[in-house]
């Protein structure tokens, strides 16, 4: 399974038309918009697991970039919990 990270998304997308943007490249397990807690607001980006790899390659590569209602995708691999770089403490 690929877990795929993508951001410059549109405020009122749904996870839907999300869903449809990947399908054209093949089967999707699952598709997460991350809205804000407190407004259940968009934050702009999300994530798609795809389970073929060679699938989600393709899909990486042709929408990293793509105009969706106005916005260019900003579309690759997601990194593991444990690999994201910690927030620098500001004083």
């Amino acid at each position: 399974m690929t877990n795929i990270y993508v951001g410059n998304l549109p405020y009122q997308l749904t996870e839907d038309e999300l869903r449809e943007a990947f399908l054209q490249f093949g089967e999707v397990s699952s598709v997460k918009i991350i809205s804000d807690r407190d407004t259940g607001r968009s934050k702009g980006f999300g994530f798609v697991e795809m389970d073929v790899q060679s699938e989600a390659e393709e899909a990486i590569k042709q929408l990293d970039g793509a105009a969706l209602k106005g916005r260019n995708l900003k579309v690759n691999q997601a990194r593991p919990k444990n690999d994201k770089p910690r927030r620098q403490e500001r004083w």
